[in-house]
């Protein structure tokens, strides 16, 4: 159970320090990597919900047994947006730098996965 704790408060944890100053670079990332962005409502939906799902798995690595059910959603959070990510990469769509920054998302639902492996017998 430590290891989920500890993998489920760490992710959460460097996810809100990652993404909440997000909010306010809004114009920078812009400049830094244009095209400017257009639609302002999936920049701030998508940190949001993102952010959210910090809390999720700080909330998960308080008591990892009682929110196990709550993992393979933690799961579906890291893999999928993996996937989308790399769809995107290999439709030139993004730069291998910004692909690569998915490499702690791949970390993390890793983590993810064992803690819900080792969390099975705590279940029952």
């Amino acid at each position: 159970m430590r290891f989920a704790r500890r993998s489920f408060t760490f992710a959460g944890t460097v996810g809100l320090l990652m993404l909440v100053p997000m909010f306010f670079l809004y114009d920078r990332i812009g400049t830094d990597y244009p095209p400017a962005i257009t639609h302002p409502e999936f920049f701030y939906g998508f940190l949001t919900v993102t952010v959210a799902w910090q809390i999720a798995f700080l909330i998960i690595g308080t008591d990892p047994i009682r929110f196990r059910p709550l993992m393979p959603a933690a799961m579906v959070e890291k893999f999928f947006y993996i996937a989308a990510m790399a769809t995107l990469y290999v439709q030139g769509r993004q730069t291998l730098a910004q692909f690569a920054v998915t490499g702690g998302d791949m970390i993390f639902g890793t983590l993810f996965v064992i803690s819900y492996l080792k969390t099975a017998s705590g279940a029952r």
